[in-house]
């Protein structure tokens, strides 16, 4: 070891010689040089073996002398032929890694997987209409377009009691002194309720009916350990955060109140681009507002989550004929003032005849403009509901107005053609909402009190089956779902399909979150 550390240092004052013989050139300068090395070195021998551990040293500086001499020799110009480099290290045994590339000045891409376990809520029931509790994992088979799916997880909720078929067995009691078992806290009994009044689309003369509706509510639906919240749409202003305090529905209830258009302001009203820009605005906010609900909904798991919607129902172009002023002149129904008064306008005088409305150019242009009124209703009911399957909530609607007639209230003088097609749209829509999520649409009845234990018991009784899906198109974003049964004589019913939420790229700093009025959902454990 002292050989290595002399050689060193033998090295290091090579180096110094030599950039002592570059910068002088006298002899007898070179000379008192070389013996002042002589020195040093004879000191140096003399110092380490009393001052220093040689192998600590050789250890710790022997790379740094090494890159210094390197370094110097560099520097300094030589006449000596460059050594050998010293023969590589031999490389452990395992895998290699790919030496370094060199930056390109581009941030390399980054692939993100994530695996989402997909959750479905099935009521099953037997002939006679009753739950049956008793199904194990091996009597259901789930298909995601047409791939059999594993089942992961699995519970039964019967009466407000929650059960795990997939759960280990408990293991038998030592012998002994036997110890109580630690009670495992339960945050999935209870159910989750949000009741959206969309007093937008409530008739103002049917406050009355609504209030007495949500009376019920707080009586046959809403029972102790269920989580429950409410929001409007409207100047009812109401915004009931998540709780399971039931005196909250009393005092909400003293709010409500409806703000809907009645049928002769929606015939005066402007129309824009597909419909009267009033009725498109008031269905955006009601429709916003539940997709933001929706969304905090999403984040619950493994409880049963329903939405209860109450509202007349939605139509983006009702009252065509009366709205355009097409109708007979003579008809006593309610048509557009200003479409009359600019056929008026074009009487002929000598005559005495009127031009046809259906020739007018302002209604052939507001025809084609609402010709898809329609598509765009559905379009977004489509939305809400594929909002809803992915929250894994069921959408339960009702409509106040009960068993609708075919005449409209006597102060509103409208044709019973377009007034029963308006009811026939509206009600169509909330049928839509329920039916696509596995839901209840209570329409044309006035026997709240059956509808609502019929929405308690679907909500009381039910499976809460997850998969994680192994579906072979990744890429495919609108999914089937098929549930079936091996034990005969059962019948099931399940959400059919749950499209998957487009990821977007985080390229810009995010933005504050915005203010909504949906409620709070707190954070449960999955």
């Amino acid at each position: 070891m002292s050989s290595a550390v002399e050689g060193v240092a033998d090295a290091a004052d090579a180096a110094g010689m030599l950039r002592t013989f570059q910068f002088s050139q006298d002899p007898n300068q070179r000379e008192k040089s070389r013996l002042l090395s002589m020195m040093q070195r004879q000191r140096r021998k003399d110092r380490l073996p009393t001052r220093y551990n040689l192998k600590v040293m050789s250890a710790k500086f022997h790379g740094f002398l090494a890159a210094a001499l390197g370094a110097a020799l560099v520097a300094t110009p030589s006449a000596q032929a460059p050594k050998a480099p010293a023969p590589a290290a031999p490389r452990p045994a395992g895998p290699t890694t790919a030496p370094a590339t060199p930056s390109t000045g581009q941030p390399n891409p980054t692939f993100r997987v994530r695996v989402d376990l997909v959750t479905n809520d099935i009521v099953v029931r037997d002939e006679k209409g009753n739950f049956v509790p008793d199904l194990g994992p091996e009597d259901i088979q789930v298909y995601e377009d047409g791939t059999l799916q594993t089942l992961s997880s699995m519970t039964v909720v019967t009466g407000g009691r929650v059960y795990n078929p997939m759960s280990a067995p408990v293991a038998a009691a030592p012998e002994g002194i036997i110890l109580p078992q630690k009670r495992t806290v339960n945050d999935v009994s209870g159910r989750i309720f949000l009741f959206f009044v969309d007093d937008q689309h409530l008739q103002f003369g049917n406050t009355s009916r609504v209030r007495e509706l949500f009376k019920k509510i707080s009586k046959e639906l809403v029972h102790d350990g269920d989580l429950f919240g409410i929001v409007s749409s409207g100047p009812s202003s109401i915004a009931v955060d998540m709780t399971y305090d039931k005196r909250q529905i009393d005092e909400a209830v003293n709010k409500m109140t409806g703000n809907e258009l009645k049928p002769t302001e929606i015939i005066n009203s402007s129309s824009g681009p597909g419909g009267p820009s009033e009725i498109r605005y008031r269905a955006h906010v009601a429709f916003s507002t539940m997709a933001e609900g929706l969304k905090n909904l999403e984040q619950v798991h493994n409880r049963r989550k329903a939405l209860v919607w109450v509202s007349d129902g939605y139509d983006f172009a009702p009252f065509k004929e009366a709205r355009y002023g097409t109708m007979d002149s003579n008809s006593p129904f309610e048509q557009n003032q200003g479409a009359t008064a600019r056929r008026q306008a074009g009487t002929n005088s000598d005559t005495g005849q009127a031009p046809d409305p259906n020739t007018d150019p302002d209604v052939i242009q507001q025809r084609q403009s609402e010709e898809f009124a329609d598509a765009d209703l559905s379009r977004e009911l489509y939305e809400i509901t594929q909002a809803a399957n992915r929250a894994n909530t069921t959408i339960y609607t009702i409509d106040p107005r009960g068993l609708v007639g075919p005449l409209p209230d006597l102060d509103e003088n409208v044709d019973p053609q377009q007034w029963s097609e308006f009811v026939r749209k509206s009600q169509d829509s909330l049928r839509t909402l329920a039916e696509e999520t596995n839901g209840i649409a209570v329409v044309n009845t006035n026997d709240y009190t059956k509808a609502l234990r019929k929405i308690d018991a679907d909500t009381s009784d039910y499976y809460v089956i997850g998969y994680y899906s192994t579906n072979p198109d990744i890429l495919k974003r609108r999914r089937a779902v098929d549930i079936r049964l091996k034990r005969p004589g059962l019948t099931v019913s399940f959400r059919k399909e749950y499209v998957i939420r487009p990821q977007r790229l985080e390229t810009a700093a995010p933005l504050p979150p915005a203010v909504s009025s949906a409620p709070k959902i707190p954070t449960t454990k999955q």
